[in-house]
């Protein structure tokens, strides 16, 4: 029992934004200890804008799921066949928030000579659970962005041919550019319709987002058999085939149908 009521002060402190070292002292979380906590320094927030409102949605986790698209399993190397889905995260200060009608500058990062762009579907939830079922995950999402996941592909190879954790390659500063959140209730649920990205003005990817392996659904449902889930957990649901490399001076532009452009300038 002791060890239930530990680990149930443990969610509470994490829905309430209390510390673990609050729960260290054994005493009960209220929410008034959410605002005696003390700490030695300020650690920045991360939020993305929320389309037509003043507020912004606070991110808690970055979730990404590999190879959600058949043709970009094969391209990588892999069956979909056979495969399960698997998932990795970044940090939430890989965000680069990149505002609709706006070209933003993108730094080209340190250590690669192979650098990826990866459009993806972005879900935003704003309910938890451990273990929904897929006819009930859907009620979770908040809303959805447009979204990139940026690679330095020749570490993440290095890394991975050598059986070692390739978050090297997948999390680093600005690494997930994103563009502003739209609520559910104006776009609905994103369960096809176009995907694609060109590369000054050249198309480089596209497809249907009805051509996902495990829909958003399917995404959040095993996500949640591994992790408890919690509002401001945001998930890059898969790229399509054909990912490439960028270099300095390249203007991406990536679509999806529904959502405004998102556009970046490699610097």
């Amino acid at each position: 029992m002791l060890k239930n009521n530990k680990q149930d002060n443990r969610r509470n402190a994490l829905k309430m934004g209390v510390g673990l070292a609050t729960l260290a002292t054994g005493g009960a979380v209220t929410s008034a200890q959410a605002h005696e906590v003390k700490t030695p320094f300020t650690v920045k927030n991360v939020y993305i804008p929320i389309a037509g409102s003043n507020q912004e949605f606070p991110v808690r986790r970055i979730y990404c799921i590999g190879r959600n698209y058949a043709a970009h399993a094969r391209e990588m190397g892999s069956d979909p066949t056979r495969e399960p889905p698997f998932f990795f995260q970044k940090p939430t200060d890989a965000i680069q928030f990149v505002a609709p009608g706006k070209i933003v500058d993108h730094p080209y990062p340190t250590l690669t000579k192979n650098y990826h762009y990866e459009v993806e579907l972005v879900a935003a939830l704003n309910k938890g659970g451990k273990n929904i079922p897929v006819e009930k995950a859907l009620e979770h999402v908040f809303g959805y962005a447009l979204g990139l996941d940026m690679t330095r592909r020749d570490l993440q190879r290095f890394m991975g041919d050598q059986k070692k954790p390739w978050e090297i390659g997948k999390s680093f500063d600005y690494s997930a550019p994103i563009g502003p959140i739209f609520t559910t209730d104006k776009v609905g649920h994103f369960q096809k319709g176009s995907i694609a990205l060109s590369v000054n003005g050249v198309t480089k990817q596209s497809a249907d987002l009805s051509q996902m392996i495990w829909s958003v659904a399917e995404q959040i449902s095993k996500l949640s058999e591994a992790n408890e889930l919690f509002p401001g957990d945001i998930i890059y649901s898969g790229t399509p085939e054909n990912v490439g490399p960028v270099v300095k001076g390249d203007v991406v532009r990536c679509t999806i149908a529904g959502l405004p452009d998102l556009v970046i300038k490699v610097i």
